[in-house]
């Protein structure tokens, strides 16, 4: 009888435990694993974030507005490449509960900003000509079945037009995507002059700037620049990293890093308790057998080997168990939050990091429980009733 076949034999010893001893870790992959995905999600934003792109925001509060006139004077600052600006919408379709994330922004040196925004043939073009088009992300437009050419109104519970209406009359000329996964499609924008002439205050006031410097070795220089031309101004300035902006305002939410990974490690560490008292008990319970094995020849440390195997075994198959029902259900969530999340799925780096853990955990149960089988002494545990 080969090694393989012996620890089978013996994983199959106590049924029941051995199944109870898989679903406990299934439970904890599984968690890692949908856990592992939204936080990917999560953190999309941070991790997509172009090297050479930063954001100028009011220094008071990003949600503050600028004058648009700090536009043009950002545009003449040595080492700037491109400037463009943006304004929070904040629309709904039809209804509260149908929120839109909008933005208001000026198309030509937006798209130029972001060029991992991906139209189809002829559609950015007719963006950029069409003065009250709105452009939809792809996600926004499966989710409330938009199509290009439809006239749709977005209401604002912020911006009224002159006039006192809250409703803003947009035609879809474009539905844009990412050019990868983790890159957004869950919002809309429209044209900054549309949107100027038609509201009935903060008239050329803009939200925030983004600014694309000639090369991110230049990012602290051009900052520095940006802020210190409008230092002592009514509306200073704060300009930072785009990955850094968007860590900051992830960080507005709550620390969603620790809260995950405090849900991980209590998860991991509660497991890890379980399955190594029942693993000890296990070798406890086969001392006299292990006794005999020694007897016949069995070396030290092939019944060490043997022991950790087991470990190794159960911890690889509920974890891939657990991984795989974490693919299932991330994959059935991930389009359900599109919209809100996008890039909620299951990659190859979290699946390479929870088979490491697999081994990992299944080494650190067994290998106490290795241990004292190695040292079964023959003379004890054949002499005990």
């Amino acid at each position: 009888m080969n090694n393989f076949s012996l620890v089978l034999s013996n994983l199959g010893r106590k049924k029941l435990r051995t199944a109870l001893l898989v679903i406990s870790i299934l439970i904890a992959f599984l968690i890692f694993g949908v856990l592992g995905a939204f936080f990917k999600a999560w953190n999309a934003g941070t991790d997509t974030a172009a090297a050479d792109r930063l954001i100028v925001v009011n220094k008071i509060n990003f949600t503050v507005s600028m004058p648009i006139a700090y536009y043009n004077k950002v545009r003449a600052i040595s080492g700037v490449k491109n400037v463009t600006h943006a304004s929070w919408f904040g629309g709904y379709y039809q209804n509260q509960r149908n929120f839109v994330q909008s933005f208001a922004v000026d198309v030509p040196s937006y798209l130029e900003a972001y060029p991992e925004l991906v139209f189809p043939a002829g559609q950015k073009e007719a963006f950029l000509s069409t003065r009250n088009c709105l452009a939809v992300g792809s996600d926004i437009a499966r989710k409330h079945e938009w199509k290009v050419g439809d006239n749709i109104p977005l209401k604002s519970n912020i911006w009224r037009k002159i006039g006192g209406s809250d409703a803003w009359e947009f035609s879809i000329c474009a539905i844009f995507d990412g050019d990868e996964e983790a890159v957004g499609a869950n919002y809309a924008i429209f044209h900054y002059d549309y949107f100027n002439e038609s509201k009935s205050f903060a008239k050329d006031m803009i939200g925030w700037m983004i600014v694309t410097s000639d090369k991110a070795d230049n990012n602290d220089m051009v900052a520095q620049q940006i802020d210190e031309l409008f230092a002592n101004s009514f509306a200073e300035t704060e300009t930072s990293s785009e990955a850094a902006f968007n860590k900051a305002f992830l960080a507005q939410v709550g620390n969603i890093s620790l809260i995950l990974t405090l849900i991980i490690g209590a998860s991991f560490m509660t497991i890890l308790v379980i399955v190594g008292t029942t693993m000890v008990m296990a070798i406890t319970e086969r001392t006299k057998e292990i006794a005999v094995m020694k007897t016949l020849g069995f070396q030290t440390g092939r019944i060490f080997s043997l022991v950790l195997a087991e470990s190794i075994i159960i911890s690889l198959f509920g974890g891939l168990l657990g991984l795989g029902l974490a693919y299932l259900a991330v994959s059935a969530i991930g389009p359900m939050m599109a919209t809100a999340m996008p890039g909620m799925s299951m990659s190859l780096q979290i699946v390479l990091i929870a088979i490491g853990l697999m081994i990992a955990f299944g080494f650190v149960t067994g290998f106490l429980p290795a241990l004292k089988a190695m040292n079964v002494k023959i003379v004890d545990a054949l002499g005990k009733s």
